[in-house]
């Protein structure tokens, strides 16, 4: 009777995921996958296979936590367009407060792999399907709210905003200010073929403490 494992697979493949996303498929090593996650060589092998094997669970990992984040943030209560906004705000302060600099597992591993990796480009490619639905459906609760011009092609704005947020991760990595990337994500969001309230804005109240 085989022994039981005395590992937690999630926990081994999360350790790996954080390897590979900060140095790399190739520049990572069994060695350094033995070192970061506990376990020998033997133990390794055993339980996921080579390294490419472990990589794709690291990558499907990171990729379900991707998704479920983004579904989480679009698919709030409250109105669509707000959701959106902040959503895309908050990715760009993400990036900015990127320190190292690692950006998208899956952004780096599309730039190192999927050329010549047919099984990691289906992945990435499903990954960003599902990144691009969930950024359509927002846009279109946002035209049935009202708040986004009922002619706007939703699919091609979220190829858009798919687009920005992968440019934004670039100026992110190549080390632009934060001021820059966070402008650029409040230009982009400015684009959106949004619908006015018509309502006046508010009245300001005198500063009566100003000379």
């Amino acid at each position: 009777m085989a022994r039981p494992r005395q590992f937690d697979d999630e926990e081994v493949v999360r350790a790996a995921r954080d390897q590979f996303w900060s140095h790399g498929y190739d520049r990572t090593s069994i060695d350094d996958l033995s070192a970061v996650t506990g376990l020998g060589r033997g133990s390794l092998y055993g339980a996921f296979g080579d390294k490419h094997a472990l990589f794709l669970q690291a990558l499907d990992s990171y990729n379900a936590d991707a998704i479920g984040a983004w579904r989480s943030a679009l698919r709030g209560p409250g109105p669509a367009l707000p959701q959106l906004e902040r959503f895309v705000c908050d990715i760009s302060e993400a990036i900015s407060r990127d320190v190292e600099r690692r950006g998208c597992m899956m952004a780096r591993s599309a730039t190192e792999l999927a050329a010549v990796d047919k099984t990691v480009a289906e992945r990435i490619a499903a990954t960003v399907r599902g990144m691009h639905s969930e950024l359509s459906d927002c846009l279109a609760r946002a035209q049935e709210e009202g708040s986004l011009d009922a002619e706007a092609d939703t699919d091609g704005l979220a190829s858009l905003l798919l687009a920005v947020l992968r440019g934004l991760e670039a100026l992110g990595r190549a080390g632009a200010a934060a001021e820059v990337v966070i402008g650029a994500a409040k230009q982009a969001l400015a684009l959106l073929p949004s619908v006015s309230t018509n309502e006046p804005a508010p009245d300001r109240q005198e500063d009566r403490s100003a000379p």
